[in-house]
C-alpha cells in the first residue's frame, strides 16, 4: 500500500499557518480541528516548518505559559521529514518510528499534498491486514 491510498481515504486538507502567527493561534487551531499538528508555510506557500503538541507540551514545560505570545518561526520544527504520496506505508512508518515523529506532510512536485499520521498509516495497515484475512477465509471455505 501506497501512501497515495491513505491520502485517497482521509483527503488533501492540511491545516496551515503562517510563521508568524503564535503558538496561541496553533493551539487553537489544534483543538478546534482536533489534529495533533499544524504545518507551517511561508507567504509563498513553501513548507516552513511543522508544529505539534508535542513541541507544545516541550515548550511549556520549559518557557511555561509565556510561550503562546511567541511566534511560530521561533519554535516550530524546521527540519520536516516529508514523503511522497508514491512512497510506501511501510517504509514510513518505519521512517517515523526511527525519527520519532507523528505526522509527516506529503510533498508532490515541492507543494503540499496532504499529511498522514502515525494513526493514518498504522489504520490503513489494519484495514489492509483484515481485507487480506476475509480473502483467505473465503478461499478456505471454497476448498473445504
Amino acid at each position: 500500500m501506497l501512501i497515495s491510498d491513505v491520502i485517497a481515504t482521509k483527503g488533501r486538507v492540511v491545516a496551515t499557518l503562517l510563521p508568524t502567527e503564535t503558538v496561541e493561534r496553533a493551539v487553537r487551531l489544534l483543538a478546534e480541528r482536533r489534529i495533533g499538528a499544524v504545518v507551517i508555510e511561508d507567504q509563498w506557500q513553501k513548507l516552513a516548518g511543522i508544529f505539534s503538541e508535542r513541541d507544545l507540551v516541550r515548550l511549556l514545560a520549559h518557557h511555561g505559559p509565556p510561550v503562546l505570545a511567541r511566534p511560530l518561526a521561533e519554535v516550530m520544527t524546521h527540519n520536516v521529514i516529508t514523503c511522497r504520496a508514491a512512497d510506501r506505508i511501510d517504509d514510513i512508518l518505519r521512517l517515523m518510528t526511527i525519527n520519532k515523529v507523528r505526522h509527516v506532510p506529503v510533498m508532490e512536485d515541492g507543494r503540499l499534498a496532504g499529511i498522514v499520521s502515525i494513526g493514518d498509516l498504522v489504520n490503513q495497515r489494519l484495514t489492509e491486514k483484515q481485507q487480506e484475512a476475509e480473502v483467505l477465509l473465503e478461499i478456505s471455505r471454497m476448498r473445504a
